[in-house]
């Protein structure tokens, strides 16, 4: 009897070691907790985007825990991770990540921009609409790569949006089309875009300056002209009416980007406009990131396919850049030098950090020069830009 009372104590205890989640988990694993801790270095010390990439790399962090998985996303009937609707034993994630499965979160986050943004710089100079297509060459750019390196259509579209530089839009391209592909893209393309926007100072500013001659970054551009309420109100109701005739496959972001913004602007909705700026946004950044965060499961996300997408993102951010530099030096020469192509590299969408770095390289060549309002201009169109390719993108199918 002795002798069987030591079995079983002895096979409880190696079932509760079995258990244990140290002595499951995978090198994946601990190389994404790895790139977790890079990421909450960069949200922490660096505060780069750190309302973005926290939420990111605390989902990373928490589900390539070893034996953590199939606790808080779920526990998948055939054990193939990553299929939202294969899950036996759901947990919290499964739960949050139905806003992204069927792309709720992205359109309520363009909401919050919306009631955030001031479209005042763009209406009182339009021609900046112009810079904020041109930052848009990244996406096809892109595109092209991606096909040659040998992605499907769906897939190199998914990728191409990360050229927006706009997290929320690079999520709802990537789900609303991921029905067309077989390969799972979520987390490689989310993280690539909130990345390389949370790295804009280093990656935009050695562009500015090689691109942008010393003579042309130190130009002063005067001031804007005041804009009236009758314009900024009726500004999202005729945007939203001409792109939704030409593109209705725009709609749910642009809308939705308008209407926040005329609830702002109308000033008789200030309750709701204060609520989709702050709570909801809030909220629903929270659950975006720690929904994009979690499908970085290091078994699925180390992939060479994963590495391409990283790789194909730079470029795409890159040659946004430049694209909007390149336009911007071209308006520059049209206006007789009236125009700071500096402004240009603000037209990749991320607002409104792209704009604030238009004003610091514009100062390290004269302190009294500042370029914000003027950069905000193009930030704002690159946001309706991202988001008219993005329809442009899923209306191919």
């Amino acid at each position: 009897m002795f002798q069987n009372l030591l079995t079983d104590i002895g096979e409880i205890f190696q079932g509760l070691v079995d258990q244990l989640g140290v002595m499951n988990g995978s090198w994946q694993n601990y190389v994404m907790l790895a790139v977790s801790f890079i990421l909450f270095y960069l949200a922490i010390v660096k505060k780069f985007e750190p309302l973005l990439l926290l939420p990111i790399a605390f989902g990373m962090f928490i589900v390539n825990i070893p034996g953590a998985y199939d606790v808080v996303w779920g526990k998948y009937a055939d054990g193939a991770a990553h299929i939202y609707e294969n899950v036996e034993k759901p947990g919290l994630l499964w739960y949050l990540f139905f806003g992204v499965e069927k792309v709720i979160y992205p359109p309520l986050i363009f909401l919050g921009i919306g009631a955030m943004t001031d479209f005042g710089p763009l209406i009182s100079n339009p021609k900046s609409m112009l810079i904020g297509a041109a930052a848009q060459l990244g996406i096809f750019v892109a595109l092209f790569l991606a096909i040659l390196l040998g992605f499907d259509l769906a897939a190199a579209c998914s990728i191409a949006i990360i050229g927006g530089a706009d997290g929320p839009t690079a999520i709802y391209v990537t789900q609303t089309l991921s029905k067309f592909t077989e390969q799972e893209l979520l987390s490689a393309i989310a993280i690539a875009a909130y990345s390389y926007m949370a790295l804009i100072p280093i990656i935009q500013k050695p562009l500015m300056r090689l691109i942008v001659p010393k003579k042309e970054r130190a130009i002063k551009m005067k001031q804007l002209r005041p804009v009236t309420k009758l314009e900024k109100v009726v500004f999202p109701i005729l945007v939203t009416l001409v792109v939704g005739l030409l593109l209705p496959d725009a709609m749910p972001l642009l809308g939705m980007l308008m209407l926040g913004n005329l609830l702002k602007e109308s000033g008789v909705t200030e309750r709701l406009s204060t609520q989709a700026q702050n709570g909801l946004m809030n909220t629903i950044t929270i659950f975006l990131g720690i929904c994009v965060g979690s499908k970085a499961y290091g078994e699925v996300f180390l992939s060479l396919s994963t590495l391409k997408i990283i790789a194909l993102g730079l470029f795409a951010f890159v040659f946004g850049t430049i694209g909007g530099l390149l336009m911007g030096r071209l308006m520059c020469k049209l206006s007789g030098g009236k125009i700071n192509p500096l402004i240009g590299s603000a037209g990749v969408s991320a607002v409104p950090m792209a704009a604030r770095i238009s004003e610091d390289v514009g100062r390290e060549e004269d302190p009294s020069n500042h370029l914000l309002m003027h950069a905000m201009g193009p930030n704002v169109a690159g946001v309706i830009g991202s988001a008219i390719a993005a329809g442009f993108l899923i209306s191919l199918f």
